[in-house]
């Protein structure tokens, strides 16, 4: 299938994705107005059913998507110096975006959204707590409780010590059965997730339902405008400044780059899909700014893994606003921890369409944040995880060229330095 045509069937995917939202936004708003009692019973059943599936997915998906990420990393023992430069920009475009969507929600704060009796059990858990008490509870005293407690920080250590671990094992059938295994194990739970999200219009019923009771009740959602306005800004502010002037630093002209991996850009803003964009993001840094394929074929992948700007500012910002919104303090330290935590979490997105609202919601729901108002941000989600795509194959496109030109396999103009 040709390029416009993948474009024409994601076009349409994307039509019928929101047609069906829409119908579930409409009837949920209507049954939340309405509130017959037996409608309404159904609408609470509905959402704490997927509450509950999100929990079941949560912590398996992000431990086995960060073992995975980590474990392969070190494989291609050839690129050693590659692999060095590219997890050093990653991390850093990453953290950058992190911070500053840290630094836009300091400055705007959007106000609450007040829901009645969702906050008191949180609030009493958190509470009281020391930051001493709460780094050292990160630290897993054995291999079960985090995941029978749902501890996602201390499932996060874990996950990372096992994957650098794993590619730290020589190379041998040892390491490769571990990879094989997890890699197995996360294309098992994906498709687990798959099968959520093709009924997860149902689940929008339910949590615009139970939501719309609310409203009716007084809820005031003014504070979701600035929200929305928050996240798209700092995608925004991340594509076209924050990472124009990185390819500045290093002597590379970022519209020249730009201009040569357009095709890629287009088919990852109409697939939200960093993963299903490869192959021409890949094709249009070799052919058209002459990355080398060894380069090409090593950091790109990664990157489509590991290097998801989009995916950390809206974790960030989506945990830290529903915390907010569940009566938690948002303090220095919070924002500081969380800038990391979500830096850390995104690096376990696989790349997949939804991949970064799953993960948020799936942290939330390990956390026992009230996740009602996610069923509220999905339907906009779409065209959020549009230019959050489009903003991580243009920063894994920045990450290659930049790579390339510290291994110097390129001549400087062939790939788009600055004058």
């Amino acid at each position: 299938m040709s390029t416009p045509q993948l474009q024409s069937a994601f076009k349409r995917n994307i039509l019928g994705v929101m047609i069906a939202y829409l119908a579930a936004i409409a009837l949920g708003v209507i049954a939340g107005v309405w509130q017959e009692p037996y409608v309404m019973t159904a609408a609470h059943f509905i959402s704490t059913v997927f509450i509950r599936l999100f929990k079941f997915l949560s912590i398996p998906i992000i431990c086995v998507s960060i073992i995975t990420s980590l474990s392969t990393l070190s494989q291609n023992k050839e690129g050693g110096k590659i692999f060095k430069h590219t997890i050093f920009y990653t991390l850093l475009t990453t953290i950058l975006a992190a911070t500053l969507a840290a630094a836009l929600y300091i400055i705007m704060r959007p106000a609450n959204v007040s829901v009645a009796n969702v906050t008191s059990e949180t609030v009493h858990k958190i509470a009281g707590v020391s930051y001493l008490d709460y780094l050292q509870s990160i630290v897993p005293d054995n291999f079960v409780t985090p995941f029978q407690t749902a501890n996602v920080l201390s499932v996060l250590l874990i996950a990372a010590s096992v994957g650098i671990a794993i590619s730290r094992l020589p190379n041998g059938d040892s390491q490769d059965l571990m990879i094989r295994f997890f890699s197995a194990l996360q294309k098992v739970l994906f498709e687990l997730v798959n099968w959520l999200i093709l009924v997860l219009p149902v689940g929008i019923f339910g949590f615009v339902a139970v939501l719309a009771q609310e409203v009716s009740h007084g809820m005031d959602l003014g504070g979701l405008g600035t929200y929305f306005a928050i996240v798209i800004a700092a995608n925004l502010l991340q594509m076209f400044v924050i990472l124009p002037a990185f390819l500045l630093v290093k002597g590379l002209n970022p519209i020249k780059v730009a201009k040569g991996m357009f095709p890629a850009l287009t088919l990852a803003f109409f697939s939200k899909s960093s993963a299903a964009t490869l192959p021409l993001t890949i094709s249009s840094s070799e052919n058209n700014l002459h990355v080398n394929p060894k380069i090409a074929e090593f950091v790109l992948p990664m990157c489509t893994t590991i290097n998801m700007n989009g995916c950390a500012a809206f974790i960030f910002l989506t945990v830290i606003y529903l915390m907010q919104n569940a009566g938690i303090a948002i303090t220095p330290g919070v924002i500081f921890a969380w800038i990391f935590i979500a830096t850390l979490a995104a690096v376990g997105n696989a790349g997949v369409p939804m991949g970064c609202f799953f993960l948020s919601a799936s942290l939330l729901a390990s956390m026992n944040v009230p996740i009602l108002l996610m069923g509220v941000i999905l339907p906009f989600y779409a065209v959020v995880d549009m230019i959050e795509t489009t903003l991580n194959v243009w920063s894994d496109s920045s990450v290659a060229v930049a790579v390339n030109k510290d291994m110097k396999f390129s001549a400087p103009h062939q790939i788009g330095s600055a004058p």
